[in-house]
C-alpha cells in the first residue's frame, strides 16, 4: 500500500524515511517531490561505437555540472544520468518509489528507463536516468522539481536489506552512477 501525506509525516517523525533536505511544499498527497541536482554524466558517443555490457562503462561516460541559471540541455532522443539534490534513507521496512513529474511528461522528459525502485536500507541521492522522448529539446535546470518519490510498507522488515553487508553496487552514491552491470558476470559460475 503506498504512504498517504499522513503516514509520510508519521514514517518520518518515526526515522523509517529520511529525507535530507526536505523542502517546504514538496510533500504531496502520497509522494514527495525531489529537486533535480547539479551533476549529470553524458556517453562520449563520438569516441564509442558500442556498449559492451561485460565490461565497465564509466570511462564512456563524462561529467557535466550545471549551477545557477546555467541549464542542462537535453535534445531529442539523447539519454544522460543525473542526480536529485536530496538523499533519501530507507528503513529495512520501506521501500521507494520513484515517478516522473506529469508537467515534464507532457513535454517528453522521462527521469527513469527502468531503474526507479528504491530498495529498503537504501540510503543515496537516486540517479535519474534522463530521456528525451520528445521533439524539441528541453532545458532542465539545478534545483527544479524533477522527479517525485512515493512509499511502500514492506509486510515485514527485510532479512538482508541493501547495503554494505549485500554487497550493493550503489548504496550510499551521491552522485550519478554510471552502470555497474559488468559485476553482474563476475558472479556467475
Amino acid at each position: 500500500m503506498i504512504l498517504s501525506d499522513r503516514d509520510i509525516k508519521e514514517a518520518l517523525k518515526a526515522g523509517k524515511i529520511n529525507i535530507e533536505p526536505l523542502y517546504d511544499g514538496a510533500l504531496q498527497p502520497a509522494s514527495v517531490d525531489l529537486h533535480l541536482g547539479a551533476k549529470f554524466l553524458i556517453f562520449r558517443n563520438t569516441e564509442h561505437a558500442f556498449i559492451d555490457v561485460r565490461e565497465p562503462i564509466a570511462g564512456l561516460m563524462e561529467e557535466v555540472e550545471i549551477s545557477g541559471d546555467r541549464p542542462f540541455i537535453i535534445h531529442p532522443g539523447e539519454f544522460a544520468l543525473g542526480v536529485t539534490i536530496e538523499k533519501i534513507t530507507l528503513g529495512d521496512e520501506m521501500v521507494g518509489r520513484l515517478e516522473g513529474k506529469s508537467s515534464l511528461g507532457r513535454i517528453g522528459i522521462i527521469i527513469h528507463a527502468t531503474a526507479g525502485f528504491i530498495d529498503p536500507g537504501n540510503s543515496l541521492k537516486p540517479t535519474l536516468e534522463l530521456h528525451n522522448i520528445g521533439s524539441l529539446p528541453v532545458k532542465l535546470y539545478y534545483d527544479m522539481p524533477i522527479a517525485q518519490i512515493a512509499f511502500m510498507q514492506l509486510s515485514s522488515p527485510a532479512e538482508k536489506p541493501y547495503g554494505v553487508e549485500r554487497g550493493s553496487k550503489y548504496y550510499g552514491a551521491l552522485e550519478p552512477q554510471a552502470s555497474k552491470m559488468h559485476e553482474n558476470f563476475k558472479q556467475q559460475p
